[in-house]
């Protein structure tokens, strides 16, 4: 059996997870959070990481139940991200790869929300839309590349709705997106708001000073587009955003309408954390793959379709 350790830190969660032949053995995750109004800083979110990441390690490893010996590889996050974060934890995952005496592997951010998303949900061959704070991706597999089929032009997404609750001041615990759907539950009247989808990609800054339904629209629509060029009867939806229900509940509608099916996961693995770049990781490792110490630097510009995907036919 393989166990893959990884570890993300690209943004403001810092998470360690630990994956053996599919299980997830341990996710513990710690989140750094700004008062109202304020989002977080690269310099900070990286003191943030800094100060919990071995706390973070210890517990995955004892929630798991395993020493260092029992693992065959330790995987981080190569990028995307913000650049101190990603420091902080890619020089952590380097330290302890040779100190355990293990073979190191940067991952792609979004690949490991891909692999989780279909680990997770057992999705054969869905089109993906990733939403998250800092990527809005409608993408699907062929011929060993996740292929981008549209994308936002400007802002992501989960950044439009993070800058507009900072706007409003609404609490950043335990997540802006998360507050904002609470409070969009309670709405009773639907406001009009610009809809920009160019082709096959989506324009979300004209839309900020509006927001919640149009923006899921919007996506709903180009991750139909994607399905019929792909003739997919699946959607799975990862990245933190993917979490939201009101999102979830009018892909499902689009789904149904189609004969299709919808995969999605809850915020344990919607959000970043670390057992996603365990998957990934293992997926590669397990297709032959390892970064030596002088390759594992880190990006804050990775893009999904970089990456080959050698452990799918």
């Amino acid at each position: 059996m393989t166990v893959v350790i990884g570890f993300e830190g690209s943004a403001n969660k810092i998470g360690v997870g630990i994956v053996r032949d599919g299980e997830v053995l341990s996710n513990p995750r710690h989140t750094y959070i700004t008062p109202p109004g304020q989002g977080f800083l690269p310099s900070e979110t990286a003191r943030h990481h800094r100060s919990v990441i071995l706390t973070v390690l210890k517990e995955a490893l004892e929630e798991a139940g395993l020493k260092p010996a029992d693992v065959d590889c330790v995987a981080y996050t190569k990028g995307p991200g913000m650049g101190a974060p990603l420091v902080t934890v890619a020089l952590v995952a380097r330290t302890v790869a040779q100190l355990w005496g293990k073979p190191l592997l940067g991952v792609n951010h979004c690949i490991g929300h891909i692999e989780m998303g279909r680990l997770i949900t057992q999705a054969n061959n869905p089109t993906v839309l990733y939403v998250s704070g800092g990527n809005t991706q409608v993408i699907a597999y062929s011929e060993r590349r996740y292929r981008i089929f549209g994308e936002t032009i400007d802002i992501a997404v989960g950044n439009c709705l993070d800058r507009f609750a900072r706007v409003i001041k609404i609490s950043n615990d335990p997540s802006p997106g998360y507050n904002i759907e609470q409070m969009a539950k309670k709405g009773t009247q639907y406001v009009e708001l610009p809809y920009t989808v160019k082709g096959m990609d989506v324009s979300f800054s004209g839309i900020l000073s509006y927001i919640e339904e149009t923006l899921f629209s919007m996506l709903v629509e180009i991750t139909e587009r994607a399905m019929a060029h792909c003739s997919s009867q699946e959607v799975l939806i990862v990245g933190g955003v993917g979490c939201n229900l009101r999102l979830q509940e009018m892909m499902g509608v689009m789904c149904k309408e189609r004969g299709a099916k919808l995969f999605a996961t809850d915020e344990s693995f919607c959000i970043d954390n670390g057992a996603m770049i365990a998957q990934a990781g293992w997926e590669m490792f397990r297709s032959g793959q390892t970064t030596e110490l002088s390759d594992s630097w880190i990006t804050q510009r990775y893009r999904t379709d970089e990456v080959e995907v050698t452990w799918r036919d």
